[in-house]
């Protein structure tokens, strides 16, 4: 192991990250009670230039009026674009008059460390003002190619800075990729498109200590499709995926929860493998497989998750 580690910046369950239109109060009073582990409200891509400022109203009446922690939420809300006059409003209006409950602010299209680094300032600026007891977490939206060319300097920009989030709609856009579909596989390529992409973010992410969250899957009528590309996902290492419909919400908490087959599993490697180093052993036998010290860090990622889910109730 390196001299230099880089623990996890903050712990939160993020299996299903449920989008919901700052434009929408129904929406966003069901988003609460929904089975969900994280909810951004959204002032971005799903709220209309003429609803931007009834959104950010109805965002700090939200704020201020749910106990989302009481729900079991992280509470989030996604800001518009840096490069729009609607951000700075966005930041001081809803972290002056309802930062007291927002857990995290997710940046989009975040291009280059200086995008987090702006946005940092202010809230640490409206924080002290506001004599707040708690600081906002922040969040970046990989989502273009300049982000991706940057993603291992964006993963150190900011103390604040919590987690990664791969938008693949926007990526695609900016990369010039020949789909109009967001999320799921191209029959024009073969295997997965945005693998390479997605491995890149997770790995810029666990190297700083971050946790790595898939976007959105556009088509809500496919459930099997979402499945896969969560699984996926999943597979290289990413913890939770956006849900842009409810539907998609249980589905990202299946398959981001270990399953018990698994998670028995990844304990009977930790057991046997405490009972070879009590005799003295560094790697053991189990079912016929040699296991060894990295066998037990495996092990370990699948238990903690574990543990944090039952200590969410969820």
């Amino acid at each position: 192991m390196s001299h230099t580690n880089h623990q996890p910046v903050k712990t939160r369950l993020q299996r299903s990250e449920l989008a919901v239109p700052g434009s929408n109060p129904s929406m966003i009073e069901k988003a609460a009670d929904s089975a969900a582990d994280y909810v951004f409200l959204d002032l971005e891509d799903a709220v209309a230039p003429l609803d931007k400022i009834a959104a950010r109203k109805n965002i700090i009446e939200a704020l201020n009026d749910i106990d989302w922690k009481a729900k079991g939420k992280t509470i989030c809300i996604r800001i518009n674009g840096l490069d729009t006059h609607y951000m700075y409003r966005d930041v001081v209006e809803i972290v002056e008059q309802a930062g007291q409950h927002l857990d995290t602010i997710l940046v989009p299209k975040v291009g280059v460390p200086a995008d987090l680094y702006m946005v940092e300032a202010m809230c640490n600026q409206i924080e002290q003002a506001q004599g707040f007891t708690h600081k906002i977490g922040l969040e970046a939206l990989i989502e273009t190619a300049l982000g991706m060319a940057n993603v291992e300097a964006i993963a150190q920009a900011s103390p604040r800075l919590e987690a990664m989030h791969f938008g693949v709609a926007d990526y695609a856009a900016s990369n010039r990729a020949r789909t109009v579909v967001i999320g799921g596989l191209n029959p024009d390529y073969p295997g997965d498109q945005w693998h390479a992409a997605l491995s890149r973010m997770t790995v810029a992410c666990r190297a700083y200590g971050l946790r790595a969250i898939d976007g959105p899957f556009g088509d809500f009528s496919d459930p099997d499709s979402y499945i896969l590309a969560a699984k996926r996902a999943a597979a290289l290492g990413l913890e939770g995926k956006w849900a842009i419909h409810p539907s998609q919400i249980a589905l990202a908490n299946e398959v981001f929860s270990p399953p018990l087959e698994e998670l028995n599993r990844a304990k009977g490697i930790l057991a046997a493998l405490a009972e070879a180093q009590a005799k003295g052993q560094g790697a053991a036998q189990l079912d016929g497989k040699m296991i060894d010290a990295a066998s037990a860090r495996m092990a370990e990622n699948v238990v903690n998750v574990a543990n944090i889910i039952a200590a969410q109730g969820s």
